[in-house]
């Protein structure tokens, strides 16, 4: 038998204290290092889950084969390159960076270190998600909305940015078309930067994308309808349950979608630990990281703007 791979986990907050939980129970996988500007909370999740604190990166690359970064978007690159460039994998979480070319710096990085770069896109981890995907053929509308309560975290970025970046690369993803036009809304309430936004996306297909994400609000929901020429698709993340409708002479039948239920992030992370282990690319490369981040950054500009609306250059 093989020994595991050792993997660590840079910045152990709300976020990477689960990553460091989940590397702690995996049976490929050795929880080896763990790294955080707050040396306190990286002690206090080692004595949970296990790991080496360490004080530095270098230090923390000498322990390990592959690593998750947990740590503010802004350094994302910094953090990301460091690690690429000593020959680590590296599983980013969302969104890649917080620009298109620190986003392709890391994207060329990982090509030249020959190093898998995996993305925190959860969601597409989520078993409701793939049942869907098996039934979906042409899609020519989408209906998705994604709330919760306010945070108290990454106020460095905007709800696009934080929330909505999840829907726009799961679109992408579903609808395989390029965007056309792109009509955006948003609000800033408690933070600088947009707390409740509207995205309404034409893609060169035909399909539009209609995307609303708060995170002002009182309860949770994350919910994403595909509209199909005979059926749609209803999906709920939150409560991994899905439903398939569609037409039946003139009456509108009703089957509900069978999911064994998971928990989406051990499935992102076993995931990239069997990437990492055969060189395999993963779900959410770097590339289709950064064509969702690139889409969240215009609509953030057109919500800064006043939500003028914009035609994308060919």
């Amino acid at each position: 038998m093989t020994d595991k791979m050792k993997i660590g986990v840079v910045g152990v907050g709300a976020i990477g204290k689960n990553h460091a939980r989940i590397y702690a129970e995996s049976d490929s996988a050795q929880l080896a290092a763990i790294f955080d500007s707050n040396s306190e909370a990286a002690r206090e999740v080692a004595g949970q889950y296990g790991g080496q604190v360490v004080d530095s990166l270098e230090q923390f690359c000498q322990l390990v084969d592959a690593a998750s970064i947990a740590t503010p978007t802004k350094t994302h690159r910094l953090v990301g390159e460091t690690l690429l460039g000593a020959g680590k994998h590296v599983l980013i979480e969302k969104p890649i960076a917080d620009s298109a070319d620190d986003a392709k710096a890391l994207v060329r990085m990982a090509a030249e270190s020959n190093c898998i770069l995996q993305v925190g896109h959860i969601e597409r981890f989520n078993p409701v998600l793939g049942e869907i995907e098996q039934r979906l053929t042409d899609p020519r509308f989408i209906e998705v909305h994604r709330l919760s309560p306010f945070p108290n975290r990454s106020m460095d970025i905007g709800v696009v940015l934080d929330l909505m970046i999840h829907d726009l690369e799961i679109v992408l993803h579903l609808v395989k078309s390029e965007v056309e036009r792109i009509d955006a809304v948003g609000v800033p309430v408690l933070t600088a930067r947009e707390d409740i936004a509207n995205a309404r996306i034409r893609f060169k297909s035909g399909c539009v994308a209609n995307i609303t994400s708060s995170r002002i609000s009182p309860e949770k929901m994350r919910k994403l309808r595909v509209f199909q020429g005979d059926s749609y698709l209803s999906l709920d993340y939150q409560q991994q349950e899905g439903e398939l409708y569609w037409k039946d002479g003139m009456e509108i039948k009703k089957l509900p979608v069978s999911v064994e239920k998971e928990e989406p992030l051990k499935k992102e992370l076993e995931a990239f630990i069997d990437c990492a282990i055969a060189g395999r690319q993963p779900a959410v490369s770097g590339r289709e990281a950064t064509a969702a981040l690139e889409l969240a950054i215009e609509i953030t500009q057109l919500i800064e703007s006043g939500g003028t609306p914009g035609n994308l250059p060919t």
